[in-house]
């Protein structure tokens, strides 16, 4: 292969130039959050719940961190446990089959928090630390 040739091909498709543009996997990921949140909020908007309720409990997912004062494994698993969708989907349904529409309010506000979560970023944990999650390993 000649200098000019090797200057101009760009090579094997590595996992850094794969991931380039908006229809790499990180942008995707976050594109899904927040359409997650927009969805959750049109919803939430539906039930006719107190908007207080809403923001009263957006964040309370992020209590999850609170196993980080026991390590990096244990804030991992609590972390991810109140950070993944099928919590609040089997909540969700629980409360639909169930006529609950308190459960169901909760159950959509925390995919809203999900969905914000994942639009900006933040990713389930691995044990590593609290920075190394599923969204930078595919940005």
């Amino acid at each position: 292969m000649s200098e000019t040739t090797a200057a101009t091909d760009p090579g094997p498709l590595t996992a850094a130039r794969a991931s380039r543009g908006v229809l790499a996997p990180g942008p995707l990921l976050r594109l899904e959050g927040l359409a997650l949140l927009a969805t959750a909020v049109v919803v939430y908007g539906q039930l006719d719940a107190s908007w207080w309720l809403f923001a009263g409990l957006l964040l309370v997912p992020d209590v999850g961190l609170a196993g980080y004062l026991a390590g990096p494994r244990v804030g991992a698993a609590t972390y991810n446990l109140t950070h993944t969708v099928v919590l609040p989907l089997a909540l969700g349904a629980w409360a639909l089959a169930a006529g609950t529409s308190t459960a169901l309010a909760v159950a959509v506000i925390w995919l809203a928090h999900l969905g914000m979560d994942r639009a900006v970023g933040y990713g389930l944990k691995y044990r590593t630390a609290a920075a190394d999650t599923h969204l930078q390993r595919v940005a």
